[in-house]
């Protein structure tokens, strides 16, 4: 994976800033070429200006939405014209619920976006994506989200997309098998606050309490998913895991917490 001669390349959705900003840093850091896809071209300006020059080479940033098959044909056709190939799809973009309070007040066309982008997004990019993944070996990432296993009132559209995403993993994974390995990553809580474009961006501060209920005696970071991603992508560590959801929360979807 470090191999400058031949570095691989990664498309990574949503991939400018977040967990998305996080996955391409790490991968550009782990010597890959990387396609940053995402639809705020400001945040993907921003993530440009602050790579060095070598990073910046094997760096290509292109804006569009995920949930448009054009922009996705796009990208990944502009991505094979910089690089030649693709090694890693990361399926990362993804919006939240639309605040609309209890379900059955959500709009229509919401959760048409929500899902559309979601799930839809992820279903586009390695649509077009799995061409170029044929030729390479290579393998998918999909991110989900622990909402896929359990839920807060009034999350349907977007747990309905993280489930999805788990079922679609196993699905391309059997559709795949022998040329295209295929996982998931189910992140439960990951502070992205201060990863986001300058003029989002804020400075997180987590009290005891939101330590404490994570085993693991922290709130997570992008650098937690961006580990497992690498693995996830690199056939030589992981080219026997195939099809299956890693849920990386420190340990608080195990944890019972009662109420007084």
């Amino acid at each position: 994976m470090n191999d400058m001669q031949h570095p691989k390349v990664a498309f990574v959705t949503g991939g400018a800033q977040g967990l998305g900003l996080g996955i391409s840093l790490h991968l550009l850091d782990a010597g890959w070429k990387v396609m940053m896809f995402d639809l705020d071209e400001e945040a993907g300006r921003e993530a440009m200006e602050a790579l060095n020059a070598d990073k910046r080479e094997r760096c290509l940033f292109f804006a569009g939405d995920v949930a448009n098959e054009d922009d996705v044909a796009l990208a990944i056709q502009r991505t094979i014209d910089r690089f030649g190939r693709i090694d890693g799809l990361v399926n990362n973009a993804s919006i939240a619920n639309p605040d609309n309070g209890p379900f059955e007040h959500l709009d229509w066309e919401n959760w048409r976006r929500v899902i559309n982008v979601n799930l839809g997004g992820a279903f586009l990019a390695a649509k077009h994506a799995t061409q170029h993944l044929r030729k390479s070996k290579g393998a998918i990432v999909n991110i989900a989200s622990t909402r896929a296993f359990q839920s807060e009132a009034n999350s349907e559209a977007y747990a309905a997309t993280k489930g999805g995403l788990v079922a679609l993993t196993h699905a391309m994974a059997v559709s795949l098998s022998g040329a295209v390995r295929v996982n998931a990553i189910a992140p439960g809580w990951i502070e992205v606050a201060d990863w986001q474009k300058s003029a989002n961006r804020s400075t997180p501060v987590h009290s005891e309490t939101d330590k404490s209920q994570h085993p693991a005696g922290r709130v997570g970071i992008p650098a937690d998913i961006a580990n497992a991603v690498a693995f996830l992508l690199d056939g030589e560590k992981s080219g026997f895991i195939t099809g299956e959801t890693l849920r990386i929360d420190g340990g608080m979807t195990h944890k019972m917490i009662y109420k007084d």
